[in-house]
């Protein structure tokens, strides 16, 4: 809500929210996409989800003890994933 607030200042008037029919015509035109994370994935979860999005090419350091599923996922998916064995991501 916070958030939401805040981009509602950037207009005179708010713009009305989209449909979901709107959403999802958006949606469907993605195709292409390319999502890379300076951490890894840990989880397949991130690709399942990538895919809706029209994501085609991954990019990120790996080093999970989930590479291997997260691979399997990217390989169902006809997904490239590169490793670009750079984690910039600390605690």
């Amino acid at each position: 809500e916070a958030e939401l607030q805040q981009w509602v200042k950037n207009f005179d008037s708010a713009p009305e929210p989209l449909t979901e029919k709107e959403k999802s015509e958006f949606l469907s035109t993605l195709d292409d996409v390319t999502i890379a994370s300076d951490a890894f994935f840990p989880f397949r979860d991130s690709i399942d989800h990538a895919k809706k999005l029209g994501v085609k090419f991954v990019a990120q350091p790996g080093g999970s003890v989930a590479d291997e599923e997260v691979i399997k996922a990217c390989d169902a998916y006809g997904m490239t994933m590169a490793f670009s064995d750079l984690r910039l991501f600390h605690h």
